[in-house]
């Protein structure tokens, strides 16, 4: 039987279904861009760095990203909840995408999000949604979500010593200098800034931490000048896509956080739009959002999943027009469409994202331990859970790679991600203690 939930939440100047003159709208809709786009862009910065994918590389992966967060929001708000959520890529699949990348190649990383969107996608509108919502209990999923934030640290500390493009170190006065700036205006803007600047710290800190960049030397303007002005993004930008098994699986674990995250995400833009939140209505939120990872498979791009970042726009403005969050999808379409726009964020370099990730990548394990503390009772079941999940989770990507050669691929790739240990480990003895 279907449940149903109303929720009381502050009265919107402008409902969900309401629509707004085309000059506002514009304005609206850019603010959601702005709201989401750092911390979108970040990740396939991030992962193409950590690959070891070139500026050209990483400005077309960049490109793919905008056209499939653009499409994955058209989406969502047409065909999915038809809630006023913004889709951009998440953080969740960073760990995964880069242990893909790194060893099996993009193509692989391609064929994973294909299969791994369809299958979230029947996991949506088959209805399978509130089953899996059952394995992952607040002590599963803050284990997890605190796990995804220290299984980036290294890549953190690596990019704030520009360790990934110059691991001789001759650059790591320069690099510690713009880190540094990076991460205090970012620190900043997010704990002094006031109205709308306080929500956007990735935005102004990536700005002033590359302005800072320019002249010490560490930014290369060639790939702008080789990029034509307008393009098309295209199929299969990494070859045509492998579907590799252990790829699938190791990011199936990504798919089921950010499926819990988007439920969450859903409830929350429900309270605050006072609108109704059912299972129906969940099923085509993680349906579409299945179907946009897949179609960011076939672009090259990253896997998405709802931005709470927005639905705190949504509150703050009163503004909930699902129309105006579509506009914010039309503008990120039409981004996506200037390779040199797209040069410039790849040429950003490795030390300003590890500015801006030192505290972003912190605040994911914040947000899961802080899940656990609020709504995980302390009992000695629950402490074993959590201690064992957690220390197998930090322990486990830690095997050197002969010895992990012992397993089999699939194992082998599951112990190479902390994430995927300790959320294995959090669900098999939350079942059977």
């Amino acid at each position: 039987m279907e449940t149903l939930e109303t929720t009381k939440g502050p009265v919107l100047k402008v409902g969900i279904e309401d629509k707004v003159e085309p000059s506002k709208a514009l304005v609206f809709g850019l603010q959601h861009v702005l709201a989401m786009f750092g911390a979108t862009v970040t990740v396939p910065l991030v992962v193409g760095g950590a690959v070891g994918l070139s500026g050209s590389e990483v400005a077309l992966m960049i490109q793919a990203v905008l056209l499939a967060m653009g499409i994955a929001t058209l989406l969502q708000t047409t065909i999915g909840s038809r809630y006023p959520i913004v889709q951009g890529s998440s953080f969740a699949f960073i760990p995964g995408l880069i242990a893909i990348g790194s060893s099996l190649g993009m193509a692989a990383v391609q064929g994973a999000l294909i299969v791994g969107g369809l299958i979230e996608a029947a996991i949506g509108w088959l209805g399978i949604i509130g089953k899996v919502r059952n394995l992952f209990t607040p002590l599963v999923t803050g284990v997890t979500i605190t796990l995804i934030g220290f299984s980036l640290a290294d890549v953190a500390v690596k990019n704030f010593f520009n360790f990934y493009a110059d691991p001789s170190g001759g650059t790591v006065v320069k690099a510690t200098l713009v880190a540094a700036v990076t991460f205090l205006t970012t620190v900043m803007v997010a704990l002094k800034a006031g109205g709308s600047l306080r929500a956007m710290p990735v935005v102004v800190g990536a700005l002033v931490g590359y302005l800072v960049s320019v002249p010490l030397g560490l930014v290369d303007f060639g790939l702008v000048k080789t990029l034509p002005a307008v393009s098309l993004p295209t199929l299969f930008p990494w070859d045509e896509p492998i579907f590799n098994t252990t790829a699938v699986v190791l990011l199936l674990f990504a798919f089921m956080v950010s499926i819990i995250e988007s439920v969450g995400d859903y409830h929350a833009i429900a309270a605050v739009t006072n609108s109704e939140i059912n299972e129906k209505r969940i099923a085509r939120g993680i349906g579409s959002e299945g179907l946009a990872c897949s179609i960011a498979g076939l672009l090259g791009a990253c896997g998405t999943t709802s931005y709470s970042e927005n639905i705190g726009v949504v509150a703050l403005t009163k503004v909930g027009s699902r129309y105006v969050v579509q506009i914010g999808a039309v503008i990120l379409i039409l981004l996506s469409l200037i390779p040199k726009f797209a040069g410039i964020l790849a040429s950003m370099p490795a030390p300003v994202l590890g500015g801006l990730t030192l505290a972003l990548y912190g605040m994911i394990s914040v947000t899961g331990l802080r899940l656990i503390k609020e709504k995980v009772e302390f009992s000695d079941r629950n402490t074993l859970i959590l201690a064992t999940s957690l220390i197998a989770g930090l322990g486990a990507p830690q095997l050197p790679a002969e010895f992990l050669a012992v397993f089999p691929k699939v194992i082998a790739s599951i112990l190479e991600s902390g994430m995927a240990v300790g959320a294995l480990t959090a669900i098999i003895l939350d079942r059977l203690l």
